[in-house]
Formats: structure tokens, C-alpha cells, sequence
């Protein structure tokens, strides 16, 4: 298997479940409140590590409670932390969560120390980049900390993944930068500025981010699926077929962007790896929490 890097954030989730999301100026009151492990990148990290991805994760935290979560929950998944800087002057960051009866959410993420990397951290940690195979990043770091360690993944002839949430704006040049992109419909509207609705919309979206220099692009649609483009094929795949009910979409896409990752380590051609994290996303759907929904490998097959 391939080896992976990560570079992304970790937050304490603080979720607060209800029978719905409340709006503007109103308050509800909630059925539960859960705190654990989350951040875009954490969570990826820890999706590919439960199905035995060799995974090393960088970002920076607090020394505190919260971080104390962190390396507990990754001495537990297998994530190799010694790519983590550990900050005692900042705070590790937090989210706080919104869920409501179906499984839908609003979140609102403050990255604490992870807001402070600085391109001398991705130099100091480059032996992590440059003995990996595949380098998995979001847009959870600071826009410049991302494009430059994804310069470095390239420049280290890694395999690129940007899963581009949240949607932050990125300049046109750096898009030759990503293998893999992975926007949700509503990121692929941000960069695109225009409203997709239609299988038409979809298609036209995909070939304007390959027209960017994307090698591949992955539209994931929810329970919709997900539509795959490159200059070679093109092809839209259902969502994975669930036994039990969706009660909680939260990491989802994390799931799936860590599950296409170990599928792109384990030299699955490319529909057996969307297949794959399709599944793994899915999943995940049925549980509650974020890295808590990881599934692990050996349970993909009672599934």
C-alpha cells in the first residue's frame, strides 16, 4: 500500500441535535448535545486509518483537553502523529454543529492553532510530504499553507487530493496543482459561479475544472451519488445502497475523500476506488458524530 499525508485541521465537535436547525435570531430547544473529535483533515485522517490506510496527519493544536482528544483518538485509529506540532501559547481549535431530524447540518468551525501554521511548519515536516505517496488537504488551513504544501506534494511527485471545503477562492494557476478535486455541488457552484441543477449542469461543471487543469474532478452529490470526469471517461455512480437509516450526514464527505485515498493507495482502478469511498461514506451516514462514523475495514463487509 501507498503511503498518505494529510495536512488539515482538528477541532473539538460540539454538537447540538434537534428536530431542526434553528434560523436567524430564533431558539430551539435541543434533543442532545455530544462533544468529540472532528476538523475536516482529522477526520479524514482517521477514516483512512480505520480501513488500514498507512496514514501521517500534520496540522498544529493547543496543548489542552482538547488535544489530549486528539492523540488518544489517533493512538487508537493507528494515525501516525509525529508530523503534529503542539502549540502550549494557542488553543486547539472547536465546531460547533447544528443537526436536525433528517441528518442535515449547519457548521461553523474555528481553527485555533491550526489557523497559525506557517510555511516554515510544512518545511519542518517535508520528510512526512516527501515519503508519502498520496497528500490529502481542505481549505480548513490558511489559504497560502494549503497551496504551498500542495507545490511541495507535486514537487515531491505525491498524488494530490483537494477536497475543497470549506469553498475558499483559489487562484486560477494553482488548479494544475490538484490530481483529485472533490467539490459537493454547492463548492462547485462557489468556483464556478454559476447554479448547478440539472445532469447537464453537472457535466459542464466537471469540464470547466479539467479546462482549469484539474486531472480528475469528483462531483459528490449526497445521496444522489457522485459524478467522475477526466479527459478519458466520464460517468456518474448511485450512492452506496444503506441498510439503516441516514441519521447523521456530518463527516461524510471526510469519509469519502479518506476512503478514496486509501483506495487510490491500494491501487484500485479508478471506479473500484468511488465505489469504495462511496461505501465508506455512506456508512457513516448511519452513525452519529464525525470521526466517531468512521467505519472500520472489517466491518465493510457485514455492510
Amino acid at each position: 500500500m501507498k503511503s498518505i499525508s494529510i495536512l488539515g485541521v482538528f477541532v473539538a465537535d460540539l454538537c447540538f441535535i434537534g428536530d431542526r436547525i434553528p434560523s436567524k435570531g430564533q431558539t430551539i430547544l435541543g434533543k442532545k448535545h455530544v462533544v468529540g473529535p472532528g476538523g475536516k483533515g482529522s477526520n479524514q485522517a482517521i477514516a483512512a486509518a480505520r480501513l488500514n490506510g498507512e496514514v501521517s496527519f500534520i496540522t498544529k493544536i493547543g496543548k489542552d483537553s482538547h488535544s489530549e482528544m486528539a492523540f488518544n483518538l489517533y493512538k487508537e485509529a493507528g494515525v501516525k502523529t509525529n508530523s503534529i506540532i503542539q502549540d502550549e501559547k494557542l488553543f486547539t481549535g472547536v465546531a460547533g454543529i447544528m443537526i436536525d431530524k433528517d441528518g442535515n447540518n449547519a457548521i461553523n468551525v474555528v481553527s485555533g492553532a491550526a489557523e497559525h501554521l506557517v510555511a516554515e511548519d510544512i518545511d519542518n515536516k517535508i520528510e512526512t510530504i516527501k515519503n508519502s505517496e498520496i497528500f490529502l488537504t481542505q481549505m480548513e488551513t490558511p489559504d497560502e499553507i494549503t497551496i504551498y504544501a500542495l507545490k511541495k506534494a507535486k514537487e515531491h511527485k505525491c498524488i494530490t487530493i483537494l477536497n475543497p471545503a470549506p469553498a475558499r477562492k483559489i487562484d486560477e494557476g494553482n488548479f494544475k496543482l490538484i490530481d483529485f478535486f472533490t467539490p459537493n455541488e454547492t463548492e462547485a457552484e462557489f468556483y464556478l459561479n454559476k447554479k448547478i441543477e440539472t445532469d447537464s449542469d453537472i457535466k459542464n461543471a466537471a469540464d470547466e475544472f479539467l479546462n482549469k487543469g484539474v486531472k480528475n474532478v469528483i462531483i459528490t452529490l449526497g445521496e444522489k451519488g457522485i459524478y467522475f470526469a477526466n479527459k478519458n471517461e466520464k460517468f456518474f455512480l448511485e450512492s452506496y445502497n444503506l441498510r439503516q437509516p441516514v441519521i447523521d450526514t456530518t463527516g461524510a464527505g471526510d469519509a469519502f475523500n479518506g476512503a478514496l485515498a486509501v483506495g487510490l493507495a491500494n491501487d484500485l482502478d479508478i471506479k473500484e476506488a468511488l465505489n469504495f469511498a462511496n461505501k465508506v461514506a455512506g456508512i457513516s451516514t448511519t452513525r452519529l458524530g464525525a470521526a466517531a462514523s468512521m467505519p472500520f475495514a472489517k466491518e465493510l463487509e457485514n455492510n
